[in-house]
């Protein structure tokens, strides 16, 4: 060789022969050396070498769910030489999951990017004739089935019990967002553009039981200030989508957010009662303590509408922006996840045994007013400073040890508690204000920075003796509230009462601004002439 070339002397002595035979062995022993070399060299991802969690993660679902989908279809979707049933399913979670592009799937896969194009739409259209219909919409499952299986106990104690009448169905209604492009086209870049977001997006209605099984998922609507979640239902009743007139009877009970206000009357027509959170009337600061109370109730059962939105983020395609050509296709995959988390995935919510009592306990603090606020209304202990002094070490030596389950039952829940370590780690990080009454033991009362708003800060007081928190009031807007209480005054009883018991050190929340810039912080600048003369 020279330099990659064969020499010509080396050419020349080259042996050559007029003929030359090769049998047919021979060439089927040189094309399998060659197909065995290919396969070495390049191997394509194969589903049926994933263990059980490496299926959840890549496609959401279990390997025995993927294969029950595989064998629902198969005298749907076709086996081809590049991939067969299991592949062309997996892709099309695969998708779903990861958000990821037709080209990079077409890289994972070692197929064209036609063929992943091909196996998702044919995998879509499949599960949405065939599978969606068995597990979701109004008509996949009884009335009856829903109120005995899908109900939640709390609930039912809640709305249904007081009333006597153990037929009567709850759902909770939330409308939800998948955004998309920004469309060329005028007419339909208007109608999709959502002022409440300030992006273009579509909003499908979400339909689910108390325990978080997706009865139905209605639209996707636009989302222009003609399809705001009370016109999305009003359209819906109107028109009687899935005949869901028929399904729903009189006495039946929606759950819903302070958005469908504008439906409530026509579901007083159709005789459904409806249960919103109150609005703070015009003018006041703050909830009256009944109208708190009943709100917190109403809120202890909507928040699962809330969750099943979230697990349908869970799949990133949803949660990405979405190209214009996929809009006609969001229904459908919207559905088809809903109907895959009904049959394999576990209710966000189920009735436990603590149900019962913990509604009880709900609805006897709901006939109670604040006694703790009118205290402090009353003695102006609000306005008076000169009665309140700084805290020692002594002062809260009675403040009483709490555990996990009775931090629950005062809060009524666990969102507030998960709040407590980033609203006392900045108190403690500030100016911290713990003050003491002057004459009345076991009664402080603290300042605590706001999370949403700088310039803005809330007076709470919480009143205790060596057993157990006896009150607690909070100018917040909410504050007023004994049916659980505002995250401000769990913050500062959980942290008496058990974090600093508990985490002697730091309390687990980082502070990331070191790491960004922050314009608002300038040098102060140097005069040059002073520094001469100087």
């Amino acid at each position: 060789m020279d330099e990659s070339q064969i020499k010509d002397e080396a050419l020349q002595s080259v042996k050559a022969s007029e003929s030359a035979f090769v049998n047919r062995a021979t060439v089927l022993e040189l094309l399998n050396k060659l197909r065995a070399s290919c396969n070495k060299t390049q191997k394509r991802f194969d589903f049926n070498t994933l263990n059980n969690e490496e299926y959840v993660d890549l496609t959401g679902l279990n390997k025995e769910a993927i294969r029950d989908i595989c064998a629902g279809v198969e005298g749907h979707i076709r086996n081809t030489p590049v991939r067969d049933i299991l592949t062309t399913v997996g892709i099309f979670f695969f998708k779903l999951k990861s958000g990821l592009s037709n080209t990079i799937l077409s890289i994972i896969f070692g197929i064209s990017k036609s063929s992943v194009r091909r196996a998702i739409a044919t995998t879509r259209q499949t599960l949405k004739e065939n599978f969606v219909p068995l597990n979701l919409g109004f008509n996949h499952i009884s009335r009856q089935k829903v109120i005995n299986q899908h109900t939640r106990q709390l609930a039912r104690s809640l709305f249904v019990d007081e009333a006597g009448d153990s037929s009567r169905l709850i759902l909770v209604l939330d409308g939800t967002y998948i955004y998309i492009q920004k469309s060329q086209n005028h007419h339909f870049q208007r109608r999709s553009y959502s002022m409440h977001k300030g992006r273009p997006l579509v909003k499908p209605m979400v339909i689910v039981t108390t325990s978080g099984h997706y009865m139905s998922v209605l639209g996707p609507y636009l989302s222009d200030g003609k399809n705001n979640d009370a016109k999305i239902l009003n359209h819906i009743i109107n028109t009687n989508v899935e005949d869901i007139k028929s399904y729903v009877h009189p006495g039946d009970i929606f759950v819903v957010d302070r958005g469908f206000r504008d439906s409530l009357q026509l579901l007083e027509d159709l005789g459904i009662q409806s249960k919103m959170p109150s609005f703070l009337p015009k003018g006041e600061t703050q909830f009256q303590t009944e109208v708190a109370n009943t709100s917190r109730l109403v809120t202890k059962i909507r928040w699962v509408v809330e969750s099943a939105n979230a697990r349908l983020k869970r799949w990133k395609y949803l949660d990405r922006v979405l190209p214009n050509s996929q809009v006609p296709f969001i229904g459908d995959f919207v559905q088809i996840i809903c109907a895959v988390c009904n049959k394999y995935l576990p209710p966000l919510s189920s009735s436990c045994s603590d149900d019962d009592r913990l509604a009880q306990h709900m609805l006897q603090l709901a006939t109670q007013e604040n006694s703790l606020k009118t205290e402090i209304e009353e003695s102006n202990l609000d306005k008076s400073r000169a009665v309140w002094v700084p805290v020692s070490d002594t002062d809260l030596e009675d403040f009483p040890r709490l555990t996990e389950d009775i931090l629950r039952t005062l809060t009524c829940g666990v969102y507030q508690l998960k709040l407590c370590p980033g609203y006392i780690q900045e108190h403690l990080e500030g100016d911290e204000d713990i003050r003491v009454h002057k004459e009345r033991s076991g009664l402080i009362r603290v300042r605590l920075q706001s999370r949403h708003v700088s310039a803005k800060q809330y007076n709470l007081w919480i009143k205790f003796n060596n057993y157990e928190i006896l009150g607690w009031y909070c100018k917040c807007r909410s504050g007023s509230r004994i049916v659980g209480m505002c995250a401000h005054c769990a913050a500062v009883i959980w942290y008496l009462g058990y974090g600093k018991h508990r985490f002697l050190g730091a309390l687990g929340v980082r502070d990331w601004s070191e790491y960004v810039d922050d314009a608002s912080v300038v040098p102060p600048t140097v005069d040059s002439s002073d520094s001469n003369s100087d």
